[in-house]
């Protein structure tokens, strides 16, 4: 039914089922990665099933017995740890507020709250630049023209630095790191808020 590599709403659920069970330890991203095949074999194991990873019917059908269907909040969780206060910068206007000690990325207009998604940074070797910026452009299909990756619904805010979408964190979770841009694991709410953010708009990355 289901396999590394495949994304979707019956992914999110299904990782919203394990979760329940305590065996996907983070928030439901729609991507069939790793940690999900670990996930699914994990509780393969516990059934009795061949181990294979990837998602067999009577795995889906014995899953689904064992959880109650997850609620919206569930499913779309805004992000794996609460949101802490926002940077005063961020209050005013059309703000896109990352917060390091959080690691979260809120969307703020006038002071309210949009949409909020979990977002992972550089590392040590490639930090992520704090400041005040503005998006200088965006790019909804855009591929590094250094590391030749996939930056869908980038963001660039400075320099080479964006926010985009990311398949590895989705897959990966915090294990790895980026190259010094902003990573979203959510497809869906970075593709929103790619829809709504204008060039000009203020980005706040603080610790």
């Amino acid at each position: 039914m289901l396999a590394n590599g495949s994304q979707g709403g019956q992914v999110r659920e299904l990782q919203a089922r394990l979760r329940k069970l305590k065996l996907f330890d983070r928030n439901p991203t729609g991507y069939y990665g790793s940690v999900t095949t670990a996930s699914v074999r994990g509780f393969q194991r516990q059934q009795g099933m061949g181990a294979s990873g990837s998602l067999t019917s009577s795995a889906w059908s014995a899953l689904r017995a064992r959880t109650s269907p997850p609620s919206h909040d569930e499913l779309y969780p805004p992000t794996t740890l609460p949101l802490d206060d926002p940077d005063p910068r961020c209050l005013t206007g059309r703000a896109l507020c990352v917060s390091k000690k959080s690691r979260s990325l809120a969307w703020y207009v006038n002071g309210q709250l949009v949409s909020a998604m979990d977002v992972r940074f550089g590392s040590a070797y490639t930090p992520t630049r704090e400041g005040e910026f503005g998006v200088a452009f965006k790019s909804r299909h855009h591929v590094s023209t250094i590391y030749h990756t996939p930056m869908p619904y980038a963001l660039f805010f400075s320099g080479g630095q964006a926010i985009h979408y990311s398949s590895d964190f989705a897959a990966r979770g915090y294990s790895g790191a980026s190259h010094g841009c902003v990573n979203v694991r959510d497809k869906k709410k970075i593709a929103a808020l790619f829809a709504q953010v204008k060039k000009g708009d203020k980005v706040v990355v603080y610790k």
